[in-house]
């Protein structure tokens, strides 16, 4: 699929005729911009960058780098691979396509760089996963009421039910817990009961039913739902957000990056503690006053660490609501 949205690269399958399929490569760009985490975008279709994998790319890594380098002229740092996609008719009834989505951590850029790219914020695409100041009114006041007529539209009871309990899980209702790691879960919900534009989408103009929100190409906003929920999860187990760190940073940056890309508040006291604990970080002497208030001692990431303990993660202390 190219920067627009068009399968452009066929993989001959042989038998019948017309039975070719299509791959790309897709590509998640993560960023911090001012506190909040970014996604690298293509403005003129709203897609994720992407491109066909073609013969003379040496890997599936050096043509997916290619493709967004050219697309959007940032270098690619810190990859791995995310999933691969290929349900029938994820792009149209005509075609098949196979689509191998990577996620790619960066730093920010300064804003004379930052302003010759499309950075957005992945909560522009999915509000409901920002509770950072408590349960967004997205949740509260416009999907609650909506979940809660597609699930009792059911005739079947089982159906019914069923559908209750996914949402009561995925959005944390009836006095159940939210959890930061279910974007993927709560997005196909909303696109199986019809609340997002993908699901609905006849033309370029949104249904009335759907949720206010920013909507993409095909399927890149499920892509990109699938690298939020990997990020929040492995942020907990690997030490990846140091690949969105400056390479001097306060404690106080670190807990605020860790609370943007998990949409949650963390407890100031047991970070600090656990940081502190599994040795991840080292002072350098150093302080800034850019935060206001006393001097900030500056820290650096430890990189021998992934050499001492190949599974150090944050084990994140995030606050419960």
């Amino acid at each position: 699929m190219d920067h627009q949205g068009k399968p452009t690269r066929q993989l001959k399958s042989g038998g019948k005729r017309g039975n070719n399929v299509n791959a790309d490569l897709i590509a998640v760009v993560v960023a911090m911009n001012n506190s909040v985490p970014c996604v690298l975008t293509i403005p003129q279709a709203n897609a994720l960058p992407s491109g066909p994998f073609e013969l003379a790319h040496r890997s599936l890594q050096s043509g997916l780098r290619g493709w967004v380098e050219q697309q959007t002229g940032h270098p690619l740092g810190y990859i791995e691979q995310l999933y691969t996609f290929a349900d029938r008719d994820r792009i149209g009834a005509e075609e098949r396509v196979i689509s191998i989505s990577y996620l790619a951590l960066t730093q920010a850029e300064d804003l004379g760089a930052a302003a010759k790219r499309c950075w957005a914020s992945w909560y522009d695409y999915f509000p409901w996963e920002d509770h950072r100041s408590g349960a967004p009114t997205a949740v509260l006041e416009d999907l609650r009421p909506r979940l809660r007529e597609w699930a009792g539209s059911a005739d079947d009871t089982a159906v019914r039910l069923d559908r209750q309990r996914r949402a009561a899980v995925a959005f944390g209702f009836d006095d159940r817990s939210w959890n930061e790691e279910f974007a993927l879960q709560r997005y196909e919900l909303l696109y199986e009961a019809a609340l997002v534009e993908e699901a609905v989408r006849v033309g370029p103009s949104a249904a009335p039913t759907a949720v206010p929100s920013k909507s993409m190409i095909a399927d890149h906003r499920r892509i990109l739902a699938t690298a939020i929920a990997r990020l929040r999860s492995k942020i907990k187990y690997r030490p990846v957000v140091f690949e969105l760190m400056p390479p001097l940073f306060t404690l106080l940056q670190l807990q605020q990056t860790v609370e943007a890309l998990s949409g949650r508040l963390i407890n100031k006291p047991n970070f600090r503690r656990l940081i502190e604990q599994q040795e991840l970080v080292e002072k350098t002497g150093e302080t800034t006053t850019e935060t206001g208030g006393r001097p900030a001692q500056l820290y650096r990431f430890r990189h021998d660490i992934l050499d001492e303990r190949p599974v150090a993660g944050t084990k994140l202390p995030l606050m419960r609501a």
